[in-house]
């Protein structure tokens, strides 16, 4: 009995320690802060497209999730919803990206009241881009990151380790200082 049960530990350890190293990103660098952030054009939950371009004398705020409906996804998102008034006080607009598709970015919106955009990457070329693209080796998933971009297109700010629970927090804290080191954006 004992000998099973380790049998299985070592099986489950192992197979954790597979998961892990073939967890990787896609090899590209991340937007660094001072760069212009890369365009795109995304279908939101509504079906319509998005461009960042469209956003252009707005602050951005372009997040990445791995996936709808899961715990510190749904925590996120709620927690950018609960202070969407206070970014859009700051001229700021949150765009959510994942890889998953609209139909299921719609729901996850009409579960959690989610009025901001979430955007469609099916075919993972943004996450790419963003370098916020995770090779699960059977799934590709967006990487939990953020990048604060200012109403001239231009990344001031990269999120590459983000707790969920404080982060939107964190990024409106960054947003106020960004502004007041300058008043015209």
């Amino acid at each position: 009995m004992k000998m099973t049960i380790i049998l299985i530990v070592a099986i489950l350890l192992l197979t954790g320690i597979v998961i892990v190293v073939r967890a990787s990103h896609t090899g590209e660098k991340a937007p660094a802060s001072g760069t212009l952030a890369p365009d795109f054009t995304l279908n939101a939950q509504d079906g319509k497209p998005l461009s960042l371009r469209d956003f252009r004398g707005k602050w951005v705020v372009l997040y990445f999730y791995p996936k709808d409906f899961t715990s510190g996804c749904t925590k996120e998102a709620r927690n950018f919803q609960q202070d969407i008034a206070l970014y859009e006080q700051k001229n700021a607009v949150i765009l959510g990206v994942s890889v998953q598709d609209e139909r299921t970015h719609q729901k996850f919106c009409a579960a959690e009241g989610l009025s901001f955009k979430l955007l469609a990457d099916t075919h993972h070329e943004l996450s790419a881009r963003y370098d916020s693209l995770v090779n699960l080796g059977v799934a590709k998933l967006s990487a939990r990151h953020t990048f604060l971009i200012d109403p001239s297109g231009v990344i001031r700010k990269v999120y590459l380790k983000v707790d969920a629970a404080k982060h939107s927090a964190q990024v409106l804290a960054d947003l106020s200082e960004l502004q007041k080191a300058s008043p015209q954006t």
